[in-house]
């Protein structure tokens, strides 16, 4: 929308400006299903008290002055506008189907206790995956809707990334939502991380002061070896081509979205195999390790091994990263601020054939993210960003990262969810996912954990990964496998 700019119009960030580009538009996909029906006016009744239409960013038409600059321009919310609600249930398809043709359906998804492998799981994912590609949100109001899919208790928040990152959106669905025992009572943050001081004493140490230095040249090492790959993959270096590939205009192609279930349980059981092992070293392992699977499945002996694929992962670069309350993260001067406030890092996985010991994959994951714990890369990624913004402007910033995402072979995204079950507009939600629009790349993973459960939605293309499901179970029983061998070390 054109429109001359005003005093109290906010300008819209650079990782704004990035994300309303045609070719890196991306919309999030938030889908809560709910225990119990949901009552289509008491939903509304809810959302017009909430704290999603009380947030300035919810409130604001996106606009563009004269020269170009695009700003948040406040208006009056129309929440009938943006509440969409469909009553018919979804087959397997994504189709909508009669009331005489609904019988037989497998609807586990509201219970959050099965498998979750029934067609009413399939049907949304479908609902959703359609909408990943063929629905962009309009720009003649706030860059949000709410989909209520009332046959399958589901709710489908889109909202617009230029709006925020999934920092700034879970930190508002947790002030948006209730403890499922009391629920006028906002569920507790994740609770920070407790680090020990250094003593005064070994201040003093020239031990100390050696680890310092020499932590000091890891850091820049690191920072440079990551920052350099990082531009030389922006700009030409492509990842080999394999079954999983995607690239120029792959955003377009029809979609698929399956999800991988596991217990938070399970990966704590495999951390627990190597000192000093993080649930992110297990994320990491679990995708080195499925991919090896599903691409020995599709393309059987034809992969050498240590066959690099490249994810692009957004990493948060907050000084504060623990999640906040709301109120701490809309001041000015908060170190956690509301917005976009992530850089870009590369995260290389190789192909292996399988072996007899699973953690060994574990152990290569620990290696790699031990040395991006030490570099600045996001940081740096977010700044150069911002300077190529600043100097040449969005266009340039645009082609960068849309070269960056033809030239690797996916994106990946790891959120902490609420530790307990939670309400929203007091229905108690059995399960909480979520998703992006698509991209040039043929795969993307999403993983939230939610009440001890962690999913992983795969959005793929559906013309280069047609069984998205059995991609899904390749994660799945390299978790499981990993999780035999650890217990057998932990016995051991």
């Amino acid at each position: 929308m054109t429109s001359q700019g005003t005093f109290s119009d906010e300008p819209l960030s650079p990782a704004g400006r990035l994300f309303i580009d045609p070719k890196t538009d991306v919309v999030i996909h938030c889908i809560a299903i709910s225990k119990n029906p949901i009552d289509l006016d008491v939903a509304k009744t809810a959302l017009k008290s909430s704290v999603l239409v009380q947030h300035p960013r919810f409130c604001s038409l996106l606009v563009r002055d004269e020269n170009g600059f695009e700003h948040w321009r406040r208006t009056e919310l129309d929440i009938d506008r943006h509440f969409i609600a469909i009553n018919n249930r979804l087959n397997k398809p994504g189709k909508f189907v009669g009331e005489h043709e609904t019988q037989g359906f497998d609807d586990d998804e509201g219970d959050g206790d099965g498998d979750g492998d029934g067609d009413g799981e399939a049907a949304v994912n479908q609902y959703v995956a359609d909408l990943s590609v063929s629905s962009p949100l309009s720009m003649d109001k706030p860059l949000w809707e709410l989909h209520l899919l009332k046959a399958h208790k589901c709710l489908v928040f889109r909202i617009h990334h230029a709006l925020g990152d999934g920092f700034s959106l879970m930190s508002m669905l947790m002030a948006g939502s209730g403890k499922l025992d009391v629920p006028t009572v906002v569920p507790t943050a994740v609770p920070p991380i407790k680090t020990e001081g250094i003593k005064s004493g070994k201040r003093r140490d020239w031990f100390w002061l050696l680890s310092l230095l020499w932590g000091v040249f890891k850091m820049v090492r690191y920072t440079l070896v990551f920052v350099l790959e990082f531009v030389v993959r922006s700009l030409f270096v492509c990842d080999p081509k394999t079954v999983i590939s995607g690239g120029n205009g792959v955003e377009l192609w029809p979609r698929k979205l399956a999800t991988a279930k596991f217990l938070f349980e399970d990966m704590k059981e495999v951390k627990r195999a190597i000192p000093n092992t993080t649930i992110n070293d297990v994320l990491l392992a679990m995708v080195s390790s499925g991919l090896s699977r599903y691409l020995e499945h599709r393309t059987p002996n034809a992969l050498h091994e240590d066959l690099r694929l490249t994810g692009v992962a957004m990493v948060n670069v907050r000084a504060n990263p623990r999640l906040q309350e709301l109120s701490e993260v809309m001041e000015k001067n908060s170190k956690a601020r509301w917005g976009n406030k992530f850089g870009a890092t590369l995260i290389p996985v190789f192909h292996h054939r399988g072996g007899n010991n699973p953690l060994q994959y574990l152990k290569r994951a620990k290696v790699m993210n031990d040395k991006k714990k030490y570099s600045m890369e996001a940081y740096f990624t977010y700044k150069i960003r911002d300077l190529v913004m600043t100097l040449l402007g969005p266009k340039y910033v645009c082609l960068l990262y849309y070269k960056l995402l033809c030239n690797t072979t996916f994106t990946i995204s790891n959120f902490v969810g609420p530790l307990e079950h939670i309400t929203l507009a007091g229905q108690p939600i059995s399960n909480i996912k979520f998703n992006t629009s698509s991209l040039p790349q043929a795969i993307s993973m999403h993983m939230l954990s939610y009440a001890g459960r962690v999913e992983m939605q795969l959005l793929v293309a559906k013309d280069i990964i047609p069984d998205p499901e059995f991609l899904a179970k390749c994660f799945q029983d390299a978790l499981l496998e990993m999780k035999t061998a650890a217990i057998a070390t932990n016995k051991a």
